[in-house]
């Protein structure tokens, strides 16, 4: 079964677009080194929750949005040895301080899935 690594970040409004510059330089790295799918997606339908929530879990600031990216690999041996590459790819080397989005509030992990289903193409 596949394996997936997901992300969770907050992404001031204004600067939506710069974080997709980014997160397609980043994706490309990804696919380059060998990750079957990557996925960036903004928060649309987002409810906000009583107890806790994606906004919670990113201690989301007026203004801010919410992130969900994931990829995907054959399986765990793949995927550290995806991550291995990415992680010494020159393209990943980046500025903190010039990051358009908090990396303090992000957070991550990797899963093992464990149901997978795709819709038939006719």
């Amino acid at each position: 079964m596949s394996y997936v690594d997901g992300f969770i970040l907050p992404v001031p409004e204004g600067s939506i677009d710069a974080y997709k510059k980014e997160a397609k330089r980043a994706g490309k790295v990804w696919m380059k080194h060998g990750a079957l799918q990557y996925w960036e997606s903004v928060a649309d339908d987002v409810p906000a929750g009583k107890s806790t929530d994606f906004y919670k879990a990113v201690k989301r600031k007026e203004g801010e949005t919410v992130v969900f990216a994931f990829a995907v690999y054959k399986n765990r041996k793949h995927r550290d040895e995806v991550m291995k590459k990415v992680m010494a790819d020159p393209d990943m080397k980046y500025d903190p301080a010039k990051m358009p989005f908090d990396g303090k509030r992000m957070f991550w992990g990797g899963f093992k899935a464990i149901i997978e289903m795709q819709a038939k193409e006719e």
